[in-house]
């Protein structure tokens, strides 16, 4: 296994002003390939940083990809740099030149002098050409090491690895193609999944397989592998997992629980509204976002005052007089009287303390029930998601929509949750 290290340029990442989205995005095609990233650095544009990130990438990677740091401007010294680092010095390439006046000449804007710096590149590089824009990629080779600079905008980026770099690399290392499935959970947190799994955890591990954990909000992903091209035993773990925790696991790779749910409904025909309270609609957000949902999302309602509960989802007066609107009673009303309202097959109701105000010792911020209301069942659960206002909408979001696709498949849900 070869040891590949990335290198960020640039201050704009450093201060947070720009997200590295570049090196995400190269780690994830670098594996699709068989390729370990090692090492991932984020630096500043300036001499003395860059010189020093190149020495130490060289010490302990065979592979150095570098990103960020070769516009036209006088901030942007990645060229410079790289020509003291492997003793050489800037020269006009002509091809470079000739397509850096085609590409003004193309959009039909002036190229001004500062534009053909773009053509001068170091004498000692190999020219990797950027059709996607006027800066090259370049390709060094210094003591078995092997050095790709490229620019910082992303599809120039992505271009350039798909067209010269990943290409290259798989001619001049021999490299195993990593097999990997990502499986996604809901409503289970990381250290009770992994204490569900341990046994199973452990077989898999036993038979040279890797497994990763990759919790966010309300979700965490469980991701197997195998760099010895084991698919039928990766598929096969994936196939006992999804025996395991029916309850939890909801789809694979990008699935979202909206997608999921929304194939469901529409392979039975069936129809879904929600009634919300604290989310203030983004149950609905998150379903119609999927393209195709108006064959199965008929409406939904906003009921956030107390008033519209009672207009809108015909919940009693007595009810949120005597329980109020944060209460089981409360969201099975809602998720009945909108069921009836909107006239659909299953309705989802939530109501909560979203936060960071308004909270009490009875029903602390983050306190959230959610209701479902579906062909002869009716179910609710209530739930602590903390005192983040954001978190708190978000999960709520997710555990909805699991407890939807649960219930549709017939799938118990435990009564408590995490």
């Amino acid at each position: 296994m070869i040891n590949v290290e990335i290198i960020s340029i640039g201050d704009e990442l450093l201060i947070g002003q720009t997200i590295n989205t570049n090196a995400s995005w190269m780690g994830t095609q670098l594996a699709d390939n068989g390729i370990k990233v090692s090492y991932v650095a984020t630096i500043s544009d300036s001499w003395d940083a860059i010189l020093t990130a190149l020495r130490d990438a060289q010490q302990r990677s065979q592979v150095v990809l570098i990103t960020g740091g070769l516009g036209p401007t006088k901030d942007d010294i990645t060229k410079q740099v790289l020509c003291a680092y492997f003793e050489t010095q800037l020269v006009m390439n002509e091809a470079v030149l000739r397509h850096v006046e085609s590409f003004f000449i193309k959009r039909n804007r002036p190229m001004l002098e500062v534009n053909k710096l773009q053509a001068m590149v170091p004498e000692a590089c190999e020219v990797l050409f950027n059709d996607q824009g006027t800066a090259p990629g370049m390709w060094f080779e210094k003591e078995g090491t092997v050095f790709a600079s490229m620019p910082g905008v992303p599809y120039e980026m992505k271009y350039l690895m798909e067209t010269h770099v990943l290409p290259r690399l798989a001619e001049r290392f021999p490299l195993k193609k990593l097999i990997q499935r990502t499986y996604l959970t809901q409503g289970i947190g990381e250290s009770f999944l992994a204490e569900r799994i341990a046994d199973w955890e452990n077989e898999l591990r036993a038979e040279g397989l890797d497994l990763a954990y990759l919790p966010s909000p309300g979700a965490v992903k469980l991701r197997i592998s195998s760099n010895s091209g084991k698919q039928d035993r990766v598929d096969y773990y994936g196939d006992q997992l999804h025996e395991m925790i029916p309850a939890y696991l909801y789809g694979q790779e990008e699935e979202t629980l909206a997608e999921v749910v929304g194939k469901l409904l529409e392979q039975r025909k069936e129809t879904v509204g929600a009634i919300e309270s604290c989310t203030g609609g983004s149950i609905m957000a998150a379903l119609t976002s999927i393209s195709g949902s108006s064959a199965y999302v008929l409406g939904g309602l906003v009921t956030y005052s107390n008033a519209l509960k009672m207009k809108l989802a015909d919940v009693k007066a007595s009810t949120l007089e005597q329980f109020g609107a944060v209460s089981e009673e409360t969201v099975l009303e809602m998720a009945a009287g909108g069921k009836q309202q909107l006239g659909v097959n299953w309705s989802v109701s939530v109501s909560g303390v979203a936060g960071p105000t308004g909270g009490s010792e009875e029903k602390p911020v983050g306190t959230v029930w959610i209701a479902i209301d579906g062909p002869g069942r009716k179910i609710s659960r209530q739930f602590q998601f903390g005192s983040d206002r954001h978190r708190t909408v978000q999960m709520t979001v997710l555990t909805a929509l699991n407890l939807l696709r649960c219930e549709i498949l017939g799938i118990n849900i435990e009564k408590k949750s995490n």
